[in-house]
Order: structure tokens, then C-alpha cells, then sequence
């Protein structure tokens, strides 16, 4: 086990938070309402968690965002950001739109682990990937906002449903938002809600 910085113990309790990310007074993830209806639920779970995903990811330098913490597995913050991206991609074009054709994000016959292999610690790399990430979860809320029937099959003879796609969505989120908490900490000890 390596020793812990004092910078890192630090950002572990930070003064005012009880070890919080944020300040839970200015979370952007906070709402004063609750969700009314399983559209506006789902779509507010699948929010916040996209929103922690963004918020565990700021403030690292791109080696950082590619450090593999955790050897031999691939996995780093910044092929999350890329397998994220790729996850929208795939299930609001290809599925959701049934645009099926389209090639896949990060992804080759070569080499179908693009999206973590690829993740080297440079600015271009980098800014790719959060370009990407932000430009399909853009387009997954537009294609959200179609439907007022969650329960509707988009696409002739395709077994999907809206509402799976983004209960899959949600678990997916939910999943890779647990190995951002630990690759975070990995990285500089920081952990929070």
C-alpha cells in the first residue's frame, strides 16, 4: 500500500463538507423537487449520475485521467469518459434511432477495447473523448424528449423498449460511477459523495 500525501488526507476531509465532494449546499446535483412520473424519474436518476460522473473526473491533468490504477485491468478515468461516450452513442443512435449502420465509438475490429486502450494522457486525447461524451449525452436527451411513451418499440421488430434503454443506462452510470470512486482515489486520495 503507498503512503498517502498530506494533500491527499487533505482532500479526503474537507473542512465544512464531512468529506463531501461538494459543498452539499451548492450541488448542482441537488434538487428542491422531486421527480413527478417515471419520465421525469428516470430521466432525473440518469442526470445525476452523468453528473457525477463529470464532477468525479475534474480537475486532473490528463496523466492523471489516464493513470491505469488498478494493473493489469485498462480501466482509467479517461476510458470511462471515452466508454461512456460510446455507451451513448450505441444505445440512443444506433438502438434508440435504429441507425444500426453507424460504426461504433471507439471501437475497431482490431482493437474492439478502443475505448480504454486508446485512453493515453494527452490533451488531444483528452478533449476528444469529453467532446464526444458531451455531444452524445446532447443527442441521447434529445432523443429522450421524443417519446412520451417509455413503453414504445422505436424501431420495427427491434425488442428494445425506451424504458429499458435507459434503465440500462441508469445501471450503467451506476456501475462505472463505482469504479470512478476508486480510481479517483487511486489517483490523488480523493474521495466524497
Amino acid at each position: 500500500m503507498t503512503e498517502q500525501t498530506s494533500e491527499q488526507t487533505e482532500n479526503r476531509t474537507q473542512p465544512g463538507f464531512n468529506g463531501m465532494w461538494v459543498d452539499p449546499a451548492h450541488d448542482p446535483r441537488g434538487t428542491d423537487e422531486p421527480p413527478v412520473g417515471e419520465k421525469a424519474t428516470l430521466r432525473q436518476y440518469l442526470d445525476h449520475y452523468r453528473m457525477t460522473f463529470e464532477m468525479k473526473c475534474e480537475g486532473l491533468t490528463p496523466e492523471q485521467l489516464a493513470t491505469r490504477s488498478v494493473p493489469p485491468s485498462t480501466m482509467s478515468l479517461l476510458g470511462l469518459v471515452r466508454h461512456l461516450a460510446k455507451v451513448e452513442h450505441h444505445w440512443f443512435r444506433r438502438v434508440l434511432e435504429g441507425q444500426g449502420d453507424l460504426p461504433h465509438l471507439y471501437d475497431t475490429e482490431e482493437d474492439p477495447n478502443l475505448d480504454f486502450s486508446g485512453a493515453v494522457g494527452t490533451e488531444a486525447c483528452v478533449a476528444d473523448a469529453w467532446e464526444s461524451w458531451r455531444r452524445e449525452v446532447a443527442h441521447a436527451r434529445e432523443v429522450y424528449e421524443r417519446y412520451d411513451d417509455l413503453g414504445e418499440r422505436f424501431v420495427p421488430g427491434e425488442p428494445w423498449q425506451v424504458r429499458g434503454v435507459v434503465v440500462h443506462m441508469i445501471e450503467e452510470y451506476a456501475r462505472h460511477c463505482g469504479h470512478v470512486d476508486l480510481l479517483r482515489e487511486c489517483v490523488d486520495g480523493r474521495t466524497g459523495q
